[in-house]
């Protein structure tokens, strides 16, 4: 299916506005669902692709998202936003390519596949060859998407939405979509994003489970990242695989996330389904580095305090630690804050922990309850989360609906002390 995205600010609302809904998010907060109705949903969030799309996709593997008796309707039809999203057309791809990189396809690549291997939200992926005879995934953005991704930011009302249903509730609308704003035109520098993976690559150099594709940067700019192919089994196929190896692999994730968030000082704050490829011996392939949280050292020292207090069971020091962190006052809402980053944090103090698609939703479900309450509470009580934790938010509730699908007990405490201490 190739499709012209509409960039036009006035265009995109009114396609939000077929689906009935005022925002983005709003699509996934709607009470009726039936198989017409996720059908459309699917189709107008296809063609809009941008930030319109990353909802869908959202709502088609996060658990909690979407209320649960819509769950099966919206999962099934979103779900092909994952990986078979509208694509650009061959000819807007190659010209794409030979602008940015200055030369003809046929001088950059001994050979170019041009059907996708993958389309998304932002680009599409196909397998070429360089001249070196080395097999590569191209990374393309789609014709028109930077312009429909202004569009969406200047939607306003969009970005509330979204920043609703990722958490931010009452607390200072303005910084998190401020944030949100600045993740997502990231998405579209290319060459940062090629930054991001080499750094990534750097972090995990030595461990043997994490493979980050090479970056080329020969055949690389701004709107093309071309990086070394790799495959392996899907989210869907991993599933299946014997408790041994779901066990590995889940131990693998974990690994990734906490030690690039807490050594690192960053994190991949787009945990889609489609980024990761499983190999055999508890290998995981980390695919799209493009959305990626920075932490400042000031947060990280708290940040590893609390993960530290986890894996000792040590429920005092994990409490002062988040209260340094977020600058919590006494009150309601310092409790449900407690309350919810605890269960948050229940892989490691309850390790081995079997994540579940339920437990992840009652973390959805509970940060909107946090977001009511801080509604009501008295000015003395109130205080306001760090903005950037919003993505921290996307990260958990994504990453952990990920391995929720793995269904498999792991000792994640033990991963952690191994690149703690």
């Amino acid at each position: 299916m190739e499709k012209k995205i509409p960039t036009s600010r006035l265009g995109r609302f009114a396609q939000l506005a077929s689906l009935g809904v005022r925002t983005g998010a709003g699509m996934l907060l709607k009470k009726e669902a039936d198989d017409a109705g996720a059908a459309k949903a699917l189709l107008v969030l296809g063609r809009l692709r941008g930030l319109a799309a990353k909802v869908g996709q959202m709502a088609s593997y996060v658990d909690g998202v979407v209320p649960e008796g819509q769950r099966d309707v919206y999962e099934g039809a979103l779900k092909l936003l994952r990986s078979q999203a509208p694509r650009s057309t061959a000819q807007e791809i190659r010209s794409t390519i030979e602008k940015e990189l200055g030369a003809p396809i046929e001088t950059l690549f001994s050979k170019f596949e041009n059907t996708p291997v993958a389309s998304a939200s932002m680009g599409q992926v196909h397998k070429a060859w360089l001249p070196d005879g080395t097999t590569v995934a191209v990374k393309v953005q789609h014709a028109g998407i930077r312009e429909a991704v202004e569009a969406d930011l200047g939607n306003i009302k969009f970005l509330d939405g979204f920043s609703t249903v990722m958490g931010a509730g009452r607390f200072e609308t303005k910084k998190f979509v401020d944030v949100v704003s600045t993740r997502f035109r990231e998405e579209l520098d290319y060459e940062l994003e090629a930054t991001h993976t080499e750094r990534f690559a750097e972090i995990h150099a030595n461990d043997p489970t994490i493979r980050i594709p090479k970056v080329y940067r020969s055949h690389s700019s701004k709107s093309v990242l071309t990086t070394e192919f790799m495959s392996g089994l899907d989210i869907d196929e991993a599933a299946l695989r014997p408790e041994a190896e779901r066990k590995a692999w889940a131990e693998t994730l974990w690994r990734f996330v906490f030690k690039g968030t807490l050594i690192g000082g960053r994190f991949n704050a787009d945990p889609h389904p489609g980024n990761y490829f499983f190999q055999e011996n508890g290998v995981v392939v980390f695919l799209d580095h493009g959305c990626v949280q920075t932490l400042p050292e000031d947060h990280l020292v708290h940040a590893r305090e609390m993960h530290r207090a986890g894996t000792r069971g040590d429920e005092p020091k994990f409490r002062e630690s988040m209260d340094f962190l977020i600058g919590a006052r006494p009150g309601a809402l310092e409790q449900a804050a407690y309350d919810y980053t605890r269960i948050c944090f229940e892989p490691l103090f309850g390790s081995p922990y079997r994540i579940t698609r339920d437990w992840a939703a009652s973390l959805v479900s509970q940060m909107k309850d946090m977001g009511q309450l801080a509604r009501t509470v008295p000015d003395d009580q109130f205080f306001n989360l760090p903005a950037d934790m919003i993505f921290m938010n996307r990260l958990q509730f994504g990453f952990y609906s990920v391995l929720a699908r793995l269904d498999v007990a792991a000792d994640y405490a033990s991963v952690e002390r191994g690149f703690l201490g």
